[in-house]
């Protein structure tokens, strides 16, 4: 008899917990601090519209930093970032009120975009895509008619390619330019680049945030050493050396001596 009083007892006080935690949620819902969230997925460049977000309850006490409280302070303006379904929208993924949307409402302050011809080869065939990260290189002849070749910038963001600021990563596509985010003195390093050479773009992690500084390569770096009377001296050191003739020989298992001539 002990136990199935022991039992109702349990889903009494099981009852009663789950009752005073769905209480406690349904009053943080709906108490916590108006937010701004995203309804509908949101594209950077886009002026943002009143379907695309609700203001809601914010679970706690603390809502974010800086979100807005009302859908008007947000309809209308221009998206600098793509947001998704959920996540509040925050001042730092807006353009400036008055901005028109476009490219240029993306550019953030003190950067540039500049656009540079490529090919399906130069473009790492087509994944290069807004958002990717880039060197970039120059190929070309020095003043003695040397080709070289060299990095000029690293980690480069792509704003667009050919005119589409947005792209799905698993469908790359080919193109014949590619809109690049540079300093002023980048955009200055990258015109002077081009002036002299193929550009070419290399794909990098998104993660990896080291520059290499390096000196270039040309054509001695990718030909063997030569020696200076114009043998391989890879080739030398391995030659074997010439045995002189002393006649005939007469070979008995692994001894060897010379045999007179009558």
């Amino acid at each position: 008899m002990k136990k199935p009083i022991i039992a109702a007892i349990a889903l009494i006080l099981g009852a009663m917990a789950a009752f005073t935690a769905a209480r406690w949620v349904n009053v943080a819902q709906h108490t916590g601090p108006k937010v701004v969230i995203v309804a509908l997925p949101i594209e950077l460049g886009k002026a943002i519209t009143a379907e695309q977000i609700k203001a809601v309850n914010w679970p706690g006490t603390d809502a974010p930093q800086g979100a807005y409280a009302n859908t008007a302070d947000v309809v209308s303006r221009i998206a600098r970032v793509s947001m998704m379904p959920g996540e509040p929208v925050l001042p730092g993924k807006l353009a400036p009120k008055g901005a028109t949307g476009g490219l240029a409402s993306i550019i953030p302050d003190g950067k540039r975009a500049i656009t540079v011809k490529v090919n399906e080869v130069i473009a790492v065939a087509g994944f290069a895509l807004p958002g990717s990260y880039v060197d970039v290189l120059v190929s070309g002849k020095d003043a003695s008619h040397q080709p070289f070749a060299r990095t000029v910038l690293n980690r480069v963001k792509v704003l667009a390619i050919a005119q589409e600021t947005t792209a799905e990563p698993d469908k790359p596509k080919v193109v014949n330019a590619v809109t690049l985010e540079l300093t002023p003195h980048e955009s200055e390093k990258l015109d002077l680049a081009r002036s002299i050479g193929s550009l070419s773009l290399v794909l990098r992690n998104e993660l990896d945030t080291g520059e290499e500084n390096s000196a270039g390569v040309r054509m001695s770096d990718l030909m063997y050493a030569q020696s200076t009377s114009g043998t391989s001296s890879s080739t030398t050191a391995h030659a074997p050396a010439s045995r002189q003739y002393r006649g005939p020989e007469e070979i008995r298992g692994t001894s060897r001596q010379s045999v007179a001539t009558p």
